[in-house]
């Protein structure tokens, strides 16, 4: 079984992202969360039933509709029950990994994630935050891209 940091990297090292929860409410962590991908801009696709736009970005209604699903990590910020539907959908489309914000599980959620194998492997859940840890992340995946780049060039010498 993977470590959280290693999902996390695979997460944040998606080209495209998806995230489901944001609304027109700035106060909601959905909203909070996509506006976080626009600041470091990083290709976002907010997914909702609705909403034609968010925050200036057109909205798709479910996950089938990203542009590349199987290249689009997809956060998730919303009650239990639509968080098992998403989780669902997303697993059928070989989503490379999903960050659960806190809030978005409950007992049966995480009881399909333990029983669907391989996703386990994929999912962030139980507590951080990508407004907490993201950047974190981000600074870990440059510093090792930075690197793996500067033992190429000695190699090569």
């Amino acid at each position: 079984m993977r470590t959280l940091a290693e999902i996390q990297r695979t997460f944040l090292s998606a080209p495209r992202f998806a995230v489901v929860g944001a609304s027109k409410d700035q106060a909601k962590f959905g909203t909070k969360v996509l506006r976080w991908y626009q600041a470091r801009e990083l290709d976002v696709t907010p997914v909702h039933p609705k909403e034609q736009e968010l925050e200036g970005v057109k909205t798709v209604s479910q996950l089938s509709e990203l542009p590349s699903p199987s290249e689009t990590s997809v956060s998730i910020i919303t009650p239990p029950k639509v968080t098992l539907s998403i989780l669902q959908a997303a697993q059928s489309l070989e989503v490379p990994a999903l960050w659960l914000q806190p809030g978005a599980e409950d007992d049966s959620v995480k009881a399909y994630i333990k029983d669907t194998p391989g996703l386990e492997d994929k999912v962030i859940l139980g507590g951080p935050c990508i407004l907490v840890q993201g950047d974190g992340v981000i600074k870990s995946i440059l510093a090792d891209t930075k690197l793996k780049s500067t033992k190429a060039e000695s190699s090569n010498l």
